[in-house]
């Protein structure tokens, strides 16, 4: 049985913007220490949330070393490490780990579209490049490829390959990896309208964008189901469907980010070609956050400033 890197709820971190695109770093640290608080129990870095492939790799670098540095072993700090370059994927992996990552997180290569054993030779060899517990990430949505459970289960054969954060959708596909691996490769939900779902086959939990707003409450969605109170973890999934709903309006982090400007977390615009939603997809969002009480302007009379496509200036107040 491998050990596994965390249980429960890791949050894939926004990346925090300036307003000419350079990382606000004071506002990364409040943001980790915020996700602490509010019970996260791993923190994800330069994943997709997080806009790594926008990132260069000094930035990349250090953000995951700021993280390290500033979370001090409260949690792990999951490094994403990822490309479509297997060599660049290597030197991700290293760095990450000289700078102090506890795992990585490694998508699957997108564009090219490599074959199940061409993925299981990239995964392989970035994973005997570093001492680092490896999490693999199958998104066939963005990456326009699937890892197949047999090929799993050969990945799974590497000492230091963990685990998979899975966000197919397809739970015939979870199913028969769980049936495969078992043990020896460990389940994270990507999505995170199937938290329960997943955990109903044995996964260990979640990693997350909702944990971004709410971490707390995401949090609970699995202590619960591990505590054995399923209908309670059932109950809190569903209550926080029209949620996660809406940070999927648009491409990921697109609408995380203007939620959270929403909430009063000064994260800044996505960096290009990732732009602000569009004026009636923003409106549906804040509707919904207002449902849930989460915008400043649901809790006090006022208004939301809210960055337009191409962040010219141009701003839209969401009136109350």
């Amino acid at each position: 049985m491998k050990k596994i890197v965390f249980k429960g709820v890791g949050t894939a971190v926004v990346t925090p913007m300036k307003e000419d695109y350079s990382i606000n770093y004071s506002v990364f640290d409040e943001l980790l220490d915020m996700q602490i608080a509010g019970s996260a129990d791993a923190i994800v870095v330069a994943g997709t949330t997080g806009e790594g492939s926008t990132l260069t790799d000094d930035e990349h670098i250090e953000l995951v070393r700021r993280a390290v540095k500033h979370v001090r072993g409260r949690v792990p700090v999951i490094a994403g490490a990822g490309s479509n370059n297997t060599a660049h994927a290597v030197y991700l992996s290293k760095e990450c780990e000289k700078a102090g990552a506890d795992a990585l997180l490694h998508v699957t290569p997108y564009y090219n579209k490599a074959s199940q054993q061409g993925l299981f030779l990239h995964f392989n060899k970035c994973a005997r490049s570093t001492r680092l517990p490896v999490i693999l990430y199958n998104v066939p949505s963005r990456t326009g490829v699937n890892i197949y459970p047999a090929t799993y289960k050969r990945l799974s054969e590497t000492e230091n390959i963990v685990a998979v954060k899975e966000a197919s959708g397809n739970f015939s596909q979870m199913a028969k990896i769980a049936s495969l691996c078992k043990e020896d490769l460990a389940i994270y939900s990507g999505n995170d309208d199937q938290i329960t779902s997943s955990l109903a086959l044995g996964g260990k939990g979640v990693i997350s964008v909702l944990s971004n707003l709410i971490p707390n409450e995401t949090h609970a969605i699995c202590t619960s189901y591990f505590r054995g109170n399923s209908e309670e973890s059932d109950n809190l999934q569903l209550k926080y469907l029209e949620l996660i709903e809406a940070l999927f309006l648009d491409v990921n982090p697109i609408p995380v980010k203007q939620a959270m400007r929403a909430m009063g977390y000064d994260v800044g615009p996505c960096r290009l070609p990732l732009c602000d939603m569009d004026r009636t997809m923003a409106e549906k969002l804040y509707a919904v956050l207002e449902k849930y009480d989460l915008t400043e302007s649901s809790k006090r009379q006022g208004s939301v400033t809210v960055h337009m496509p191409g962040n010219t200036g141009t701003v839209l107040k969401h009136n109350v």
